[in-house]
């Protein structure tokens, strides 16, 4: 699957040579995890760049380690080799500091094979006598090692110019076909199946899947095309139960997550079926809500309830348990089976119209009218609530202008009448919306 129309650079190298942070200085921001602490980034990550009016695709890889054996490197160097095929440029950073490596030559012998342009680029150049070392990459047989300073910014602008010299030049989108994306983040604890649920989507293994919890630690966007319309993911880190996570890197995980929620159209909540409706998982709720984006509940490893009783239990529960989520659609999903994985894009396409909907302002007012016919204000402060007119003002997520003669009359029950009422009429699945009130101008009667 092609991420881009744009040409794709991909960082490689082996553990701790500083790709993360040539990542994340070349796209001006901290979106890799960086710490000096090996293996720190372990899946695919993708950043859209633009260097002298040349854009492409940049993508930061896990770190290769071909002695280490565990189960998660090997997928590791898996996702590696995934992104080593999708570039057209590949940058292979070393590091002149420590010499070459064992895993430099085994990197270099990969990239050979896919016979891919590459840039030999020797990072940590700032060091005093690194040259003294810069002989031995030339072994790798890419010629001269170009010398930078990831951390510090030395050469990397020459290295962006001879990036961008290097790829092909491609036809940036049209404003109109970004109207066509639609931003989706995953959420949810630890160790629910947000990454095997993405890959299952995807229809590959895009994202380091593993037995232990925080595989994933950074909000990781893959781009995915489905017909005309392009979606995006932001798989995210879990999160744990503890409000303040004393791990530097747990922490910046949990503020990328929360993040993410605030830059997607919706949001997938995943939840586990054999663990029911957690204290945590409301919390995450609770914040999908308060940030009023639109949302989308899927109960992952639904294959494990094997008793129908307790299968629709779980369903009430659901509902009793997330009651100030009511309108989000609920999908019961096996990621390991498959089981309705192809329900979740109908839903999502479905969920993103509901929350791009746009009601007429006549049709709203005969709306209300009908409602306070059936449903007149109660008497309050001595005076009645009138309502004179509605319009809608926004979208993503809907929101209302309601003129009223005096909004202090409004009531907390009349309010979510009318609310339910907006649901009841137009629909909105998946998405908030929201009634704000105004004074209506006594001019203007």
């Amino acid at each position: 699957m092609s991420i881009s129309e744009k040409p794709v650079v991909a960082i490689i190298g082996r553990i701790n040579v500083g790709k993360s942070t040539l990542f994340n200085r070349i796209i001006g921001k901290r979106t890799a995890i960086v710490k000096n602490e090996p293996a720190i980034t372990r899946d695919r990550i993708y950043a859209e760049c633009e260097w002298k009016g040349r854009q492409f695709i940049l993508i930061d890889t896990g770190g290769i380690n071909f002695v280490k054996k565990e189960k998660i490197q090997e997928k590791i160097t898996v996702q590696t080799g995934i992104a080593i095929e999708e570039a057209d440029l590949i940058i292979l950073l070393v590091d002149i500091k420590e010499g070459i490596n064992p895993d430099d030559f085994k990197a270099a012998k990969i990239i050979r094979e896919k016979d891919k342009p590459t840039i030999l680029v020797a990072n940590k150049g700032d060091v005093q006598e690194s040259e003294l070392k810069l002989y031995e990459f030339y072994e790798l047989g890419f010629g001269d090692p170009f010398i930078i300073s990831a951390e510090h910014g030395l050469n990397v602008d020459d290295l962006l110019d001879r990036t961008v010299s290097l790829i092909s030049e491609v036809k940036v989108k049209s404003e109109k076909e970004d109207k066509n994306i639609i931003k989706v983040s995953i959420l949810g604890k630890q160790n629910v199946g947000k990454s095997s649920l993405l890959n299952r989507i995807l229809g590959e293994d895009r994202i380091v899947v593993s037995e232990y919890p925080g595989t994933t630690r950074d909000a990781i966007e893959v781009i995915f095309k489905h017909n005309s319309l392009k979606l995006i993911f932001i798989d995210t880190a879990g999160l744990r139960g503890k409000s303040r996570p004393k791990e530097d890197i747990e922490y910046y995980s949990t503020l990328r997550t929360f993040k993410a929620v605030n830059n997607s159209d919706i949001v997938l909540l995943i939840l586990d079926s054999t663990q029911g409706v957690s204290v945590q998982d409301k919390k995450i709720a609770s914040y999908i809500k308060k940030e009023k984006r639109a949302c989308i509940i899927i109960f992952n490893k639904f294959d494990l309830i094997k008793n129908e009783v307790d299968r629709n239990l779980l369903i009430k529960e659901i509902r009793y348990e997330l009651a100030f989520l009511k309108n989000s659609p609920i999908i019961l999903t096996s990621a390991l089976t498959g089981y309705n994985i192809d329900k979740i894009i109908f839903k999502i396409k479905e969920v993103a119209f509901q929350y791009s909907k746009k009601i007429p302002t006549s049709v709203l007012n005969t709306f209300v009218r009908g409602m306070v016919s059936k449903n007149p204000p109660k008497f309050v402060m001595g005076n009645t609530l009138k309502i004179s007119y509605i319009t809608q003002v926004g979208i993503k997520p809907p929101k209302f202008l309601l003129f009223v003669n005096n909004p202090k009359l409004m009531y907390n029950s009349y309010h979510r009448y009318l609310e339910n009422k907006l649901y009841e009429t137009f629909g909105f699945e998946g998405s908030p919306v929201i009634i704000n009130l105004a004074k209506k101008d006594k001019r203007g009667e």
